[in-house]
Order: C-alpha cells, then structure tokens, then sequence
C-alpha cells in the first residue's frame, strides 16, 4: 500500500492500476457484466516464507465492448495458473496467477478501436524481513489503435491471430515489443469473446505440477478413491 501522502504521476499510476476508464466507459462495462481486475497484489506464503505476486485472467465481451486482463512471464511465455475460477456468470474472473515476477497485459475495446497496456511488475526487497516494495514499469501503451475486422461476429476465425495497428500523433507507427506479440494476439482475442468463460493466456499446470502438489509430504500417493 502507498503512504497517503504518496502522489503517484500518471506514469506510476497506469503502470500500478492499468488503463485509465472513462466513467461513462465504467459505467457501460458494468451495465453489460463486464468485469476485467487489472490490480496486482502482494501475498505471502507462510510455508515458503517468501513474498509472491497475485494476478487474476479476467474479462470478456458484448458485440460492442470488450475489456480482458492476463499475465505472462518477462520473455513472453506462458504462465500456468494456480487454479482456474468457474462462475455462473460470463465475462469475470477466470483463474488466479501466482508468481514471484510477471508482465501484465492490458486491453479495452470498443466497436474496432483499442487500448493496449504492457506493464512489468517485480518485487524489491526492502531490508531482512520486511515486505518488500512492489515495482510496476509500463513496457507499451498504444491509444485507440484500430483492427477493421469484427472479430466477435464474422471475422471470429481471426482471433488470436491479429494484432491492432497503433501510431503516434505524429503518425509513426508503435511496435509491441516481439516477445509480446503473440499474448497480445490472444487477449484481442479475448476482448471479442462474447460470455467469455474461459482463460486465453493463463495455462493449466503440467501432469507433474499436478501430481507434486498433491502428493502428501512423507512421498506417497494419496488414493482419490471415496
């Protein structure tokens, strides 16, 4: 938590809240049941007695809007949730991530025009025993880029493989960084799922993630059996 007397510059601010919403943008994502959770935070694991950060994939769409938030590693890759989150409800919460460093991606869209947000987050340790300090870097911002393809309609079969075009104000093209590309190819993607459901980026554990985590502490294997 930031002191009260802590100002943050819009800089800081998007890089630790994620994209700034419009209230008239809050107030139709809430009118049509579109929940995204940008906000990272904090935990600590009492058995590994060390800090982690905590991220939820969520988010989804209407034929008009859409609005998704993931996580991948620093270079790009996939991260495995820790588990997913089923609800009786669409366009929410999907699973929950858990990792000591991740990058944040970021995307609202409206009809054909949207906003991407990058952002690494890391811990800094701040003296023996303390809790550490949570760093947040923006890595892009692209501002009403456009994509002339209806991808929650006709052009669906597109999704996960095309990225928005962003530029300058002074009409110079902005690159996502490379490693990036394909994650933000799939949360485009998810921002034209309509009654989204499931995880796009987030990945289930391995078979041997799985097995370790269940497997009781003097080696055996538990019997699932009632």
């Amino acid at each position: 938590m930031l002191a009260n007397n802590v100002q943050l510059d819009r800089v800081q601010a998007l890089a630790l809240r994620g994209l700034r919403l419009a209230p008239s943008v809050r107030r139709r994502l809430q009118a049509t049941g579109i929940y995204c959770q940008p906000a990272v935070s904090i935990e600590h694991q009492q058995n590994a007695k060390r800090y982690v950060l905590r991220g939820v994939e969520s988010g989804g769409a209407v034929a008009e809007l859409g609005a998704y938030c993931s996580f991948v590693a620093e270079d790009g890759s996939p991260l495995s949730w820790l588990q997913p989150m089923d609800s009786v409800g669409v366009n929410g919460l999907h699973a929950v991530v858990i990792a000591p460093t991740f990058v944040r991606l970021q995307v609202l869209r409206y009809r054909q025009t949207y906003d991407v947000l990058i952002t690494r987050h890391t811990l800094t340790e701040t003296g023996p025993g303390k809790r550490p300090r949570l760093d947040n870097t923006v890595i892009f911002h692209g501002r009403q880029g456009g994509l002339a393809l209806e991808l929650w309609g006709r052009d669906a079969g597109f999704r996960g493989s095309v990225v928005p075009l962003f530029f300058t104000r002074a009409g110079e093209k902005l690159t996502i960084p490379a490693q990036f590309v394909q994650a933000i190819k799939q949360i485009t993607g998810a921002s034209c799922c309509i009654g989204c459901r499931h995880a796009h980026v987030l990945v289930p554990p391995t078979t041997e993630t799985v097995i370790k985590e269940w497997r009781p502490a003097d080696g055996r294997t538990e019997s699932k059996a009632g």
